[in-house]
C-alpha cells in the first residue's frame, strides 16, 4: 500500500471539520469519554446529520448513505471524536442496518430504514446467552412457528442498552434437529411486545448499560424474519464481518494519549512534573510507538477492505486484540498517573462531578477516568473475545 499522505483525504478531513464547526450546536454537551450519549443528545445529533445528507455515514449511496470510502469513514469518526459530538446508534448504523439493506424484504426496509435515518428507533443486539457467549452457535432461545407468528422463549444476556432500545435484532433457534449453525434464524422484534422483560446489570464501572433480557411466549410476526429460516448464521457472519478497520478504536487511543500528555505538564510526583520523570516519558514513548504501529495497521486493513481482500478478516482480529489491549493499558496508566486523584470515580458519565480537591489543570482528565478504566476491562470481551480473535487468526492465516 502507499503510505504517502493522500491529498484527497486531507481535503475530506477539512470538509468534515468545517461541517462540524457549522452544524454542531453549542448547547449539545461535548462527549469526553467512550460512553454512549443520552438518548436525547444521540437523536438530536442524528437528525442534524440526516438533515444535511450525512444520516448514514457508513452506508453506500445505493442504500441512502454517504458512499464514503473506509478511509473517509475513519476520518469522520476521528473528527467527531475530536469535536466531542454525541455518539450514533452503532447497533443501527453498523450492525442491523447493513443486514436490513442487504437481506431484508422491501416491506422490512420501508418499516425500519427511515427510522434509522431519523433517529426515531434505537436498536439493541440479542445474541449472547448464559453459557452461549463465545460459542454463539450453542444458543438456546427458541422460536416456534405458530401460524403467522413465531413464539419466542429464552434469555439473552449482556444486552447493551436494551433498557433504551425500541427494537432488538435477535438470534433464535428455529430448528433443534439441524446442525447448530443451520438451525438459527434472525428476527427483528419490537421491545414493547408483551412477554419481554429487561433487568439491569450494573457493571464494574458503576454504570447501567448492560441488561438481561427475558422472552416469555413473545409473539413475533413471521414477517419480522430476515432472510429465510436457518439463515441466521449466514446473516450474523455478514454482520460481524463489517468495519474491520474500526476495531482498534483509534479515536479512543488517541484521546487517552492526549490526556496523558496533558497530565505530563501538570501532574507532579517526587517534586517534579511527570514530564520531567524519565520512567514516565519512557513509557509514553513506548505507547506512542504502539499507537503509530496500530495506526499504520488500520490504514492497511482499510485498504484491504476497499479491495475486498479476505485477509482483512484476520487482520481485523489482530487489530481488535492489539487495540483493545492498548486501551486497557493506557486507561490504567491514566489512573496511575493521576495518583490519589485517579481513585475518584464518577459513576454517572453525564453528571456534573464533584471537583473538590482536584487541582484545576487535572480536573478535565480526572473526571470519570476511573469509571472509564473499569469500562475498558470489557473491551477484550465484547465484540468477540481475544481468545476467539486468536482462533480466527489461527484458522485464517495458519489453517490450524
Amino acid at each position: 500500500m502507499n503510505f504517502q499522505p493522500d491529498p484527497m483525504l486531507d481535503s475530506f478531513r477539512q470538509e468534515v471539520r468545517q461541517f462540524l464547526h457549522q452544524n454542531l450546536p453549542a448547547d449539545l454537551p461535548r462527549r469526553k469519554d467512550g460512553m454512549r450519549s443520552s438518548r436525547a443528545d444521540l437523536v438530536r445529533w442524528q437528525r442534524i446529520l440526516d438533515a444535511n445528507g450525512w444520516g448514514a455515514p457508513y452506508w453506500p449511496k445505493e442504500h441512502g448513505g454517504t458512499g464514503w470510502s473506509v478511509a473517509q469513514r475513519l476520518v469522520f469518526d476521528e473528527e467527531c471524536a475530536a469535536a466531542g459530538t454525541p455518539s450514533l446508534d452503532a447497533f443501527a448504523h453498523k450492525l442491523v442496518g447493513p443486514v436490513i439493506n442487504h437481506f431484508a424484504t422491501a416491506e422490512q426496509k420501508a418499516e425500519h430504514l427511515a427510522h434509522i435515518f431519523s433517529g426515531g428507533r434505537l436498536w439493541c443486539q440479542g445474541f449472547s446467552e448464559p453459557g452461549s457467549g463465545s460459542d454463539l452457535a450453542s444458543l438456546r432461545t427458541r422460536a416456534e412457528r405458530d401460524g403467522d407468528h413465531y413464539v419466542v422463549n429464552g434469555q439473552k444476556i449482556w444486552t447493551s442498552y436494551a433498557h433504551q432500545a425500541d427494537w432488538i435484532f435477535l438470534l433464535v433457534r428455529t430448528d433443534t434437529q439441524a446442525k447448530k449453525q443451520a438451525g438459527i434464524s434472525f428476527l427483528l422484534v419490537d421491545m414493547r411486545t408483551p412477554g419481554i422483560t429487561v433487568r439491569p446489570i450494573i457493571s464494574i464501572d458503576g454504570c447501567h448499560h448492560l441488561n438481561e433480557t427475558f422472552f416469555d411466549n413473545v409473539r413475533v410476526p413471521a414477517g419480522n424474519l430476515v432472510g429465510t429460516e436457518g439463515e441466521g448464521w449466514k446473516l450474523t457472519k455478514f454482520l460481524l464481518n463489517n468495519e474491520h478497520a474500526t476495531t482498534a478504536d483509534l479515536p479512543t487511543l488517541r484521546r487517552f494519549l492526549a490526556q496523558l500528555y496533558a497530565l505530563a505538564g501538570s501532574a507532579r510526583a517526587g517534586g517534579m512534573t511527570l514530564a520531567g520523570r524519565h520512567e514516565f516519558m519512557l513509557r509514553m514513548a513506548r505507547y506512542e510507538a504502539e499507537l503509530k504501529a496500530i495506526t499504520v495497521m488500520v490504514q492497511r486493513v482499510a485498504a484491504m477492505e476497499e479491495d475486498h481482500s479476505p485477509a482483512a478478516h484476520a487482520m481485523g482480529s489482530m487489530l481488535k486484540i492489539r487495540g483493545t489491549e492498548l486501551q486497557q493499558r493506557l486507561s490504567e496508566f491514566l489512573v496511575e498517573s493521576l495518583g490519589d486523584h485517579g481513585a475518584v470515580a464518577y459513576p454517572a458519565p453525564h453528571a456534573e462531578p464533584a471537583r473538590a480537591g482536584v487541582p484545576l489543570p487535572m480536573q478535565d482528565v480526572a473526571q470519570g477516568v476511573a469509571t472509564e478504566m473499569f469500562f475498558r476491562r470489557a473491551t477484550t470481551i465484547y465484540g468477540g473475545t481475544s481468545e476467539v480473535q486468536r482462533s480466527i487468526i489461527a484458522k485464517s492465516l495458519f489453517q490450524l
